[in-house]
């Protein structure tokens, strides 16, 4: 197993691609912290790993919060006694024409998106310095591994995602950051932007589901007619697995990727844009 040993945090982990990423993580051996906003979620992911053999243990808790970053660094560290991968995928969206977003949306898609991850990857900064070091003592070179999550409206854009695709794009520019930065003590910052993945949030918008972030609760999903014409633009056909989202991430986390940093890899099955 490549990641035996090894320590991993992925945020959204309850379900939908940041499940998969958990699972796909602790199936090669990884001590897996699963965090969601819901905690039966996260319950029934740890749950899962742990009947197949693996090792995880839940965090409940909402990615934006102040706190939120120093707390579950601390808890990894305290529970497994060390942190090695670190996977930012937890974020939904909240749509409307930028004529027609409120503050309110702009700032929650930025801090879900792009302050959460930032906060968390600050907080976890003195841990993985700290573990370079001990490694120098030893006398062995040892790489730890920053994902994180963006999407094709990052790259390319997508009309009513304004602030979505502002957060998206600015994760991109984290990780070249991060990256320059953190090369000195062996942390690979990488990042994976997604196309269209088979979730709720891409599931057919008449079927009513919400979210209930905070005091709102926010409609999910895209329409039918404009799923059918993504499809077409996308060599396969298709909407991408969650389980093929996650063997994106993974790439990125196992020894064969050790000289690979500041980059972004397209997961979205050929599909240019939006």
């Amino acid at each position: 197993m490549k990641l035996s040993g090894q320590v991993a945090i992925v945020t959204g982990a309850g379900r939908g691609i940041g499940k998969s990423i958990a699972l796909k993580l602790a199936g090669d051996g990884a001590m897996v912290v699963v965090n969601d906003l819901d905690a039966t979620e996260a319950e029934a992911t740890v749950s899962q790993i742990t009947h197949a053999g693996g090792v995880a243990s839940s965090f409940a808790g909402n990615i934006a919060h102040d706190d939120f970053g120093d707390e579950i660094v601390q808890f990894s560290v305290q529970t497994f006694g060390s942190l090695d991968i670190i996977v930012n995928n937890a974020g939904y969206t909240w749509d409307a024409v930028v004529q027609k977003t409120t503050d309110e949306q702009w700032y929650a898609m930025i801090d879900c998106h792009l302050t959460a991850p930032f906060r968390l990857l600050r907080a976890a900064y003195p841990i993985l310095k700290e573990a370079h070091q001990h490694d120098q003592s030893e006398g062995r070179r040892r790489h730890r591994k920053i994902v994180n999550v963006s999407s094709v409206a990052g790259m390319f854009g997508n009309p009513g995602q304004a602030s979505y695709s502002s957060a998206k794009a600015g994760v991109m520019g984290l990780t070249k950051t991060l990256a320059r930065e953190w090369g000195r003590i062996n942390v690979n910052v990488n990042c994976v932007a997604f196309g269209l993945i088979s979730t709720r949030l891409t599931a057919d918008v008449r079927d009513g589901e919400t979210v209930q972030i905070g005091d709102a609760n926010i409609k999910i999903g895209v329409k039918s007619d404009l799923i059918s014409r993504m499809e077409q633009d996308i060599p396969f056909k298709r909407m991408g697995t969650t389980e093929e989202a996650a063997g994106a991430v993974y790439v990125f986390c196992i020894p064969e990727t050790n000289y690979v940093t500041g980059e972004t890899l397209l997961c979205s099955g050929g599909l240019l844009a939006p």
